[in-house]
């Protein structure tokens, strides 16, 4: 008993002592002005640990500026990368590579350029923040149909990497397809002044090349987006054994049209999140405001990473359960961080939380203003520190995929508790898209969070566990990795997965025939 309050103490701390924000550190820091520069990501470390380094960094802060930017770097026949604000992608896309790159930060970007509320186009720089975007949009009302979970990244940045929510109706769930026009700045011969801006409307086939570029062909500076009038949406939780979870996903995302499902392997259940749309009249004022997206004092991170070493390297099989039985409870208790009046959680049984679009479909209140209150992956608190995998399979594929980790399951359920201390495995669902580099079938999301030691080479409790699933998923169910997380092991040879590569290397030729955004 003693050791379950043990584990109870720091949990407890990371659900409710939540009541201020931090903004995050800056991921360029240059060490003279802006030269002899260092990019990082959110979490201070890349996959495989290495530093990237860059001769200098620029800040522009119009289109005039990018455009001189993006001109001097190719003069000088120096790579070049854009950064974000946050930095929020866990592979090295934006590291120029060896020593002598240009980063290009977005971060001065971040504008709403226009919006027409009858036409529902909304045009903003490519460095805003998801956040700030939702929130402008809504000031017209009008509302973004979907977006990843999370809105501290940029629009720029969520769209090179194909980022996205939960749904398989209307457009689907990823961003770049509701993207009707961009800008971008691409390198050009001496006799058009080193660089261009190329304007892409929704007629222009280079269009999906760009709305999923990896950063490659330029720099983005502007993207008009496709909007609809403001919506609510009702959601309730339901958790259910996962003896018919197999079954489930082939349907699941046609029943509810933001419908996504966590799945907690060794508990053998699921928690089904009925999420549908309805009209602006619908009475209710719920919240989204994610417990793991708030901010925490930097006592409680520290001892939340305590507890996660103590967990992964000393203890007992029994205890490594127990925390992530403990822990699945106090987010269950706190609805996930759901409120069904924007202050308090009453429950889904007397009513489903009811909410505007903008209070509903993304969260991460631990941005803000007091740096004692970080995010949870914040490297400046030295808290939790993990790695994070997501890869999509074809919807019709998915059954046979989750039966086969569920035998997996089977062999060793204690093995599966490091993942469901990570809170299990997030399933979203995605359209087949235009993107010649987004999702070429319906497809299913998995999401994975795990344990990462702050000593290289160090092992992982069960480490096989996670490397069979993602190993089963990419060579047996030819899943495809999502382009802003995972090891670097799984990129290798993913280009030839996408039917129509060749023609997203066909106008990456055409843009940047030198390579000057080509990555490492």
């Amino acid at each position: 008993m003693k050791s379950g309050k043990v584990l109870v103490v720091p949990l407890l701390g990371l659900l409710f002592g939540v009541a201020m924000s931090s903004p995050s550190p800056e991921p360029v820091a240059c060490a003279h002005g802006t030269s002899n520069c260092t990019l990082t990501n959110a979490y201070g470390s890349f996959p495989d640990r290495s530093i990237c380094r860059a001769a200098n960094a620029i800040f522009p802060g119009t289109e005039q500026e990018l455009v001189a930017a993006v001109a001097a770097a190719v003069a000088a026949k120096r790579k070049v990368k854009a950064a974000t604000k946050h930095s929020h992608s866990f592979p090295k896309l934006a590291c120029p590579g060896g020593r002598d790159g240009t980063i290009i930060s977005t971060e001065r970007l971040n504008r709403t350029v226009s919006i027409d509320t009858a036409s529902g186009l909304m045009t903003v720089e490519s460095g805003m923040v998801l956040k700030d975007l939702i929130q402008d949009a809504a000031a017209a009302g009008l509302a973004l149909p979907n977006s990843p979970y999370w809105h501290g990244i940029t629009i720029g940045g969520l769209l090179a990497t194909g980022a996205h929510g939960s749904s398989l109706w209307g457009k689907g769930s990823a961003v770049h397809d509701y993207v009707v026009g961009m800008r971008i700045v691409t390198p050009a011969p001496a006799s058009q002044g080193f660089a261009v801006v190329r304007q892409l409307g929704v007629d222009d086939p280079d269009l999906d090349a760009v709305k999923v570029s990896l950063g490659v062909l330029g720099v983005v500076s502007q993207v008009t987006l496709k909007l609809q009038a403001m919506f609510k949406r009702s959601v309730t939780l339901e958790k259910r054994d996962d003896t018919d979870f197999a079954a489930q996903v082939a349907v699941w995302g046609d029943l509810h049209e933001f419908g996504d499902m966590t799945w907690l392997p060794w508990h053998r259940k699921v928690i089904y999140r009925r999420d549908d749309r309805v009209p602006a009249s619908t009475p209710g004022n719920g919240l989204n405001d994610y417990s793991a997206f708030r901010g925490n004092s930097k006592l409680v991170l520290s001892a939340a990473r305590a507890l996660e070493e103590y967990v992964e390297k000393d203890a007992s099989e029994f205890a490594r359960c127990l925390a992530a039985r403990v822990l699945s409870k106090l987010f269950e208790l706190q609805g996930y961080g759901f409120t069904n009046t924007g202050s308090f959680f009453t429950g889904y049984r007397r009513s489903p939380v009811v909410g505007f679009q903008n209070r509903i479909q993304a969260s991460g209140t631990c941005i803000g203003s007091s740096e004692d209150f970080p995010c949870l992956w914040d490297p400046r608190s030295r808290g939790p520190f993990f790695y994070n995998s997501g890869f999509s399979i074809a919807i019709s594929r998915a059954p046979a995929y989750i039966a086969e980790v569920q035998k997996l399951r089977d062999l060793n359920p204690r093995a599966f508790c490091g993942l469901d201390f990570k809170l299990g495995v997030l399933l979203r669902y995605l359209r087949a898209s235009s993107a010649y580099l987004g999702k070429y079938d319906d497809s299913l999301d998995f999401d994975i969070s795990y344990y990462r030691s702050f000593t290289e080479g160090e092992p992982r409790s069960h480490a096989d566990v996670i490397d069979e699933i993602e190993q089963l998923a990419l060579n047996k169910y030819d899943a495809i990795p999502h382009w802003g997380k995972n090891r670097n092991f799984v990129f290798h040879g993913v280009i030839a997965k996408y039917p129509r590569a060749a023609e997203f290397l066909k106008v990456k030729d055409r843009y940047d025939p030198d390579g000057i955004f080509s990555s490492e």
